[in-house]
């Protein structure tokens, strides 16, 4: 359960207010024609007031409280032993890396890489994530690096688990995107796994990562819960693992 002095922030924030507003412009010219007896162009923008509205009700449910609960399913599913070395890939204000550091112990550590970009998320820096991880009580086990998901800096091999939530998809380039997913591979150990959570390109993630080698390669849908304004923004998970030392 997220702790109530954490704040996550919300994701793309432009977007949601986007939604907001226009659909309540749009039920309130909807409510003007009525009065001034057009119906027909006032039931038009009725039903696309109530649509934008909807999804911006489905949007502020996911940012703020549905990925949570897909994230906790997901990593409870890994189960973790405690001593992973995890890295999330474009942490923001460190859902998911909280998330992944209050199931470490020992020798077990997060680290969140990110280039605090806050059109991608509301508040979005290094201190607020700080901020997150005292809140959560796993501030010992968490570590932020500002950097390019296109060419991290860590050696090869060096993750047990990697995981990232809605930041592939902010590279522009169809290749940018394809060298961050070559180097979440890169960077993980013989035997890691691998989730990428995104609403865009899921497949082209897939097929990077068969080129690149892995192994239980998949992609599966997150639901509803992970809905941003609708079904047409759905997110999709990517999993693989690297295979073993030996393994083909």
């Amino acid at each position: 359960m997220v702790n109530s002095r954490a704040n996550y922030g919300v994701d793309a924030p432009g977007v949601l207010a986007g939604l907001t507003l226009g659909g309540i412009a749009e039920l309130a010219l909807a409510a003007v024609l009525f009065g001034v007896g057009l119906p027909v162009p006032a039931v038009v923008l009725l039903v696309g007031g109530i649509a934008l509205a909807a999804g911006a009700a489905l949007f502020a449910h996911t940012t703020l409280r549905g990925k949570f609960r897909v994230w906790d399913a997901e990593l409870d599913r890994l189960g973790l032993k405690g001593d992973e070395q995890v890295l999330d890939l474009g942490c923001g204000r460190g859902m998911v890396l909280l998330k992944a550091a209050g199931r470490l112990s020992g020798a077990g550590r997060a680290v969140g890489v990110d280039l605090w970009v806050t059109k991608d998320q509301s508040g979005n820096s290094q201190d607020a994530t700080l901020a997150n991880a005292r809140a959560e009580g796993v501030a010992g086990r968490v570590d932020l690096v500002t950097g390019d998901m296109r060419d991290l800096p860590f050696d090869d091999a060096a993750f047990d688990l990697v995981v990232s939530s809605l930041a592939v998809h902010n590279i522009v380039q169809e290749e940018g995107r394809a060298e961050a997913v070559r180097e979440a591979f890169r960077v993980l150990k013989p035997g890691g796994l691998l989730r990428i959570a995104d609403f865009r390109n899921a497949h082209r993630y897939a097929e990077v990562l068969t080129e690149c080698g892995a192994a239980d390669v998949e992609v599966y849908d997150l639901g509803w819960r992970f809905w941003y304004g609708g079904p047409h923004a759905r997110t999709s998970m990517v999993a693989c693992r690297r295979p073993g030392v030996g393994e083909r």
